[in-house]
């Protein structure tokens, strides 16, 4: 094993960076606080790279591709994708990390999950484009189970993110290609292992859903996440999962079984590091009809009118970290769901004041 590389993974550790680079005849670059660096000055060979292979059990010369958990010398565990690019060898590496933050220190909405993560059954949904924290929501919520409750956590991961440590509960977690086939298979088979609370990394497609929603139904907290922006386009997302003749009684269970939805953004912060922008909805009331008829639009209108802590919008959100001076206008305003609106609210014009 190179000892440059194993260097490297060092300094992405000591840098707190999400992604490491590793490429041939060029310096190794890391994912820190959203953005690329450099992470070292030196330049990595195709030797080197071939030997990191060699170390994570591939055969340079007849691997194509591979994802595979990889654990340096001090003691770090990386999920590790190698690939070939224009012939050349590469990596990109993702450190696995054990010190779960709090809601609080996130900047989470700590009641609202504290309140959805007390449920015994139902669904929990965090969404978020790739990069967005979903995994490190989950993690934070499922950590504070493990300190409250003591129940028997089961997750099913592609890949797993953080190693969670048994507190008052008990947790088991697998992972998509070394433990389990797929994410239905391994949802399936955890069905069968006694479990309280059930982490799904992501839902997608309809028997992935299928199977989660059937997991509610009989009483198990299910937490799992959807590539989707925001509320809006996750009820649509999740309602199109399901071809045409199973949307109405999916859509009878997805009301009755849904929890909450939190949707987040990671926005750069003024001052260096980053951000968290949420929207969020707790299903209750008049909302359970709208999502068992589809309406969209009056949830999200009801978000945007609505004062209580159990809904937000990220209008509000990123409206109230700008007025604190977390965020410059030139973020806030690009991060804004309409930017004119932002406009209008720099001026102080509210929408009932619109012509």
């Amino acid at each position: 094993m190179s000892s440059v590389i194993e260097q490297i993974c060092a300094a992405a550790v000591a840098h707190q960076a999400q992604d490491l680079f590793l490429k041939p005849n060029e310096c190794p670059s890391a994912r820190i606080n959203g953005h690329i660096y450099r992470l070292t000055d030196d330049i990595l060979t195709n030797e080197a790279l071939g030997e990191f292979w060699e170390g994570c059990g591939c055969d340079p010369a007849t691997t194509a591709e591979r994802d595979v958990r990889w654990m340096s010398p001090d003691g770090h565990w990386f999920r590790v994708n190698l690939f070939r690019h224009l012939g050349r060898l590469g990596a990109a590496l993702r450190p696995i990390k054990s010190a779960v933050g709090t809601m609080e220190q996130l900047g989470l909405p700590a009641d609202r999950l504290r309140d959805w993560c007390s449920r015994d059954g139902g669904l929990v949904l965090v969404t978020g484009a790739t990069n967005s924290g979903k995994s490190t929501t989950l993690a934070a919520c499922l950590q504070w189970i493990n300190d409250a409750r003591q129940l028997h956590i089961v997750t099913i991961e592609d890949p797993i993110e953080y190693l969670l440590k048994p507190a008052r509960s008990l947790i088991t977690q697998r992972e998509v290609g070394g433990d389990t086939e797929s994410f239905v298979s391994g949802l399936r088979s955890a069905l069968r292992q006694s479990p309280d609370v059930i982490m799904l990394g992501e839902i997608r497609d309809a028997n992935t859903a299928r199977v989660a929603l059937q997991a509610c139904e009989t009483g198990h907290l299910v937490l799992t996440t959807l590539h989707s922006t925001d509320v809006a386009e996750t009820m649509e997302r999740l309602a199109a999962l399901f071809p045409a003749e199973e949307r109405e009684s999916a859509l009878l269970v997805l009301s009755k079984q849904l929890i909450g939805i939190l949707c987040q953004k990671l926005l750069p912060a003024e001052g260096g590091g980053l951000h968290l922008a949420v929207e969020h909805l707790a299903n209750s009331g008049v909302i359970r009809k709208w999502l068992r008829e589809g309406r969209t639009f009056e949830i999200v209108e009801f978000i945007s009118r609505n004062q209580d802590s159990a809904n937000a919008s990220f209008a509000q959100s990123i409206a109230a970290a700008y007025q604190a001076g977390v965020l410059s206008k030139t973020t806030a305003r690009s991060a804004f769901p309409d930017p004119h609106e932002f406009d209008r609210m720099e001026m102080g014009i509210s929408n009932s004041a619109r012509s």
